[in-house]
């Protein structure tokens, strides 16, 4: 197929900007992370010059991901930012197959967070386009399943009904891409009707698990999953048999119920209903907070999801797991942070229960996501130091997917048997002999932008 993307390729293949995914306000790239995307472009042009190819061809080449991750140790080093690194060999950046040693694909790739917006999304190219959403997600990452989520919103501003998550699955379905595409029902209790819609949609439209915002509500006030409102979405997700409730921690949207982002609540109800898991969509982390080793007395990020639990009682690898759409994504930009949100996740919440997930296509293609963390390594002195695991290939392969099997009930080798023969399978090595990426995110870049999605949807500004 003919290149119609970014044809001189100016655009780089692991991608480092503002991009949020429009549930907080975009956070400027700092000098050390504007000095690691010009030190990837000059050492992009001079390792496709070292190729003998030009600048687009390197870029969609394993060795373009290698080279621009070569390229962000080196401008972390130089910062002093040396916990957390991307494993990957220098050759790699000139070699095909040693970069496709160190970032191909080998393992079962289930993101548990992905969202299309429908025709009424905003933001850049690509939102609302089913198409897009399917070359994003499955042509152009090695993602093989995905589950389709959602954001907040009053019932009548919607960015996607249950009805164009249900086309969006069927879309897929027809290129026999059986399981390939799961979905949430979004369920806010402190809104008229969300409560009463739980049935219809465990039974009309299949739904594997609930998505629910506790800091949201129709009039900007939050809810607490261990008070009224909490308990009868856990009961009714228990007497539906849907018991999978995907909670929103972290990445607040302002001060007002800022205390409803926490996970405060999250050991009391897991503990409650040891029957029930509870996914904790970012694992509470705090866009612009820095964090460090586990610190019970911060109560705030990612140490307040494990002082909830570990106060309360739940075990390692339990009920609980922790997600990290958008917290890997905005981790990427400092590995050393991503070493301690990662290690002590690992380390408190249990190796069998941190899960991946992408956010995107607020983030565009997850591939580079995909690639950043099949080779992000915990620097040994992190791990000795705080007690984190080395990130081993069977490490990597349970956070990727299979941990993430176990509560959704997937039979992992099933699914890869039927996926490495159906139509998206076809589709995706036919479309790699020549691919196209374009290498572009779509979710909110300025404060405005931000402000922008939020008034669509129906919250209110911060």
């Amino acid at each position: 197929m003919p290149q119609t993307f970014d044809p001189d390729g100016t655009r780089l293949p692991i991608k480092l900007d503002s991009t949020s995914n429009g549930e907080f306000v975009p956070v400027p790239l700092d000098a050390g992370n504007r000095r690691a995307n010009r030190l990837a472009q000059a050492w992009a042009s001079e390792n496709a010059r070292r190729r003998g190819v030009g600048r687009r061809e390197f870029m969609v080449s394993a060795c373009g991901a290698a080279s621009t991750l070569l390229a962000f140790n080196a401008a972390n080093a130089a910062a002093g930012r040396t916990g957390g690194f991307f494993e990957v060999d220098q050759i790699a950046a000139v070699d095909p197959d040693a970069a496709l040693e160190s970032l191909g694909r080998r393992e079962f790739v289930f993101d548990v967070q992905g969202h299309f917006v429908g025709q009424h999304g905003i933001g850049r190219t690509g939102l609302g386009d089913a198409d897009q959403f399917v070359k994003d997600i499955f042509l152009d990452s090695d993602t093989d399943m995905m589950v389709l989520s959602f954001i907040p919103s009053r019932r009548e501003k919607e960015l996607l009904t249950i009805q164009e998550a249900d086309e969006t699955r069927k879309i897929i379905d027809r290129m026999e891409g059986t399981q390939r595409l799961l979905i949430h029902g979004r369920v806010n209790p402190n809104q008229k009707g969300d409560l009463e819609d739980m049935d219809e949609l465990a039974e009309r439209w299949g739904v594997v698990a609930w998505k629910c915002y506790t800091q949201w509500g129709p009039d900007g006030r939050g809810f607490f999953l261990h008070e009224d409102l909490g308990l009868r979405l856990i009961e009714k997700a228990r007497a539906l048999g849907v018991k999978n409730i995907c909670v929103h921690k972290g990445l607040p949207f302002g001060r007002r119920s800022y205390e409803h982002s926490l996970s405060s609540d999250i050991g009391i109800v897991a503990k409650m209903f040891p029957d029930v898991n509870f996914l904790v969509y970012h694992s509470g982390f705090i866009s612009g907070e820095r964090e460090g080793p586990y610190d019970p007395k911060r109560k705030e990020g990612v140490d307040e999801l494990i002082r909830s639990v570990e106060e309360n009682g739940v075990p390692r690898n339990s009920n609980v797991y922790a997600e990290l759409g958008s917290t890997w994504r905005f981790a990427m930009r400092d590995p050393e942070m991503a070493a301690h949100i990662v290690g002590k996740l690992v380390k408190h919440i249990g190796e069998r229960n941190v899960l991946y997930g992408s956010d995107c296509i607020w983030y565009g293609s997850p591939q580079d996501q995909i690639q950043a963390f099949r080779s992000f390594q915990i620097s040994g002195a992190l791990q000795e130091k705080h007690g984190y695991p080395k990130m081993t290939p069977k490490l990597r392969a349970q956070i990727f997917g299979l941990n993430a099997a176990r509560p959704y009930g997937i039979d992992v080798d099933e699914v890869l048997k039927r996926a490495r023969s159906d139509e998206v399978e076809r589709r995706r090595a036919d479309y790699r002999e020549r691919p196209d990426p374009h290498f572009m995110t779509f979710g909110p870049r300025t404060r405005r932008e931000f402000l922008a999605n939020l008034k669509a949807r129906g919250g209110t500004p911060i």
